[in-house]
């Protein structure tokens, strides 16, 4: 995984300052793949709670990761009671890593 163990523990941080220390983070895509360089962060926020504002926690908390990680792109996918799961989520949670 393309990612240091200090940008790990940040995103975890920020996962639980946003959405509640329960909130679980995968990261899923791209950065699990050694080889390769660049690209976004795709991350799988995990949720035990139905979420009020999806689209507010989803941007807030890709702009805080964002900026942990000098303005890359973080995409963020949000697991949780009352949202729709789509086959996106299947990949994430099959393939994504639990940080």
């Amino acid at each position: 995984m393309r990612l240091s163990n200090q940008q790990i523990e940040q995103i975890r941080h920020l996962a639980h300052q946003v959405a509640g220390d329960e909130a679980r983070v995968r990261v899923f895509g791209s950065r699990l793949d050694d080889t390769q360089r660049g690209g976004d962060l795709d991350l799988l926020l995990e949720l035990f709670e139905p979420v009020a504002a999806p689209a507010l926690l989803a941007a807030r908390f890709s702009a805080l990761v964002s900026r942990q990680m000098q303005g890359r792109k973080v995409d963020v996918l949000l697991s949780a009671p009352n949202l729709l799961r789509l086959p996106i989520h299947d990949v994430a949670f099959q393939e994504g890593q639990l940080l």
